[in-house]
């Protein structure tokens, strides 16, 4: 008899990572629950890390590419006058210097240097992977490697709090693009204030379109899974399509969406209202009186008033 390999499962899950845990762990957790046949996540946060984690089951990893490419917030606790290995509270302490001098004013105007397009050299205590290894490994072996500086843009970066002081800790709410390292700039505000930083806590508030208010922790899944089973589970998940949710949404007939699913590029009148050629658009099936419109997949708008197949999702009802 054949092992069974877990639930087709399809949806978004919005889990708010606790602190001390690695973001494949707390996948990991997720997935036993649900006996979810396949999962993944969409972009690591650092055991340090808490907050908007979003799991993708199913149907649904075939978007995560979305959600790993959306902008991210985040709200940090910089501490001022020590440097760690890592940069961040978990690494091994290089360096301590009073920062009883530094001024909510040096803090202010040193973090305007970090807002816009900047270049970033990623840490060695990353995820980023060289020749298939992640960088963190390396690090923890005693190696080190060359990192290229990546472009990032940084539009915001606002200080909530400053506590002054010989262990100065500064607030801050930050909005960047995807592959932005906290800890950098940390590091670099020490290196600007002269006094050497590392972030002490690190808190994703939202992804995307996601945001914090709709996370469920991992007790919120354990308490759903004694009370409901399932069905509660499956419940918490957000439809397939919401890590698309912001593109235009395009209705086909049955027939039409019938050869849309097969693979074929299908006219319909909408493609000229809707957008233009090359645009990306979410294709449904006409909702009937025996179902609610149903999620077919992405198609691209041609030249000749047609959407073509991009990424067709699988027909679970079939």
């Amino acid at each position: 008899m054949a092992r069974r390999k877990g639930r087709p499962v399809d949806g978004v899950l919005l889990l708010h990572k606790p602190a001390g845990m690695t973001s494949n762990r707390a996948l990991q957790i997720a997935k036993r629950m649900y006996f979810a046949e396949k999962a993944g996540h969409t972009g690591s946060l650092d055991p340090l890390a808490t907050g908007v984690l979003p799991l993708c089951f199913g149907e649904a990893t075939k978007f995560s590419q979305f959600l790993l490419d959306a902008d991210k917030r985040y709200r940090s606790t910089f501490r001022l006058g020590v440097r760690t290995a890592t940069s961040d509270a978990d690494g091994e302490v290089l360096e301590e210097k009073s920062a009883e001098d530094i001024t909510l004013a040096q803090v202010e105007q040193a973090l305007t240097a970090f807002v816009g397009e900047i270049e970033q050299v990623p840490s060695m205590y990353s995820a980023l992977k060289h020749e298939g290894q992640p960088l963190y490994k390396m690090a923890r072996q005693g190696v080190e490697v060359e990192r290229k500086a990546r472009r990032v843009t940084i539009y915001s970066l606002r200080v909530l709090d400053f506590r002054s002081g010989p262990a100065a800790e500064v607030d801050v709410d930050v909005h960047c693009s995807k592959g932005t390292y906290i800890r950098s700039i940390a590091e670099d505000l020490g290196v600007a204030l002269g006094c050497g930083a590392h972030v002490k806590t690190l808190h994703r508030s939202g992804a995307g379109a996601f945001d914090e208010g709709r996370t469920v922790t991992l007790e919120a899944l354990e308490a759903a899974q004694e009370q409901g089973g399932y069905p509660a589970l499956d419940a918490l998940l957000l439809p397939p399509d919401s890590p698309v949710a912001s593109l235009p949404a395009l209705e086909l007939p049955e027939q039409s969406g019938y050869y849309f699913r097969q693979g074929n590029p299908v006219m319909d009148p909408q493609v000229y209202r809707i957008g233009d050629q090359g645009d990306i658009v979410r294709v449904f099936l006409s909702a009937s009186a025996a179902q609610p419109a149903q999620f077919l997949g992405l198609g691209e708008l041609t030249e000749d008033g047609r959407v073509a197949p991009k990424r067709i999702i699988a027909n679970r009802s079939a």
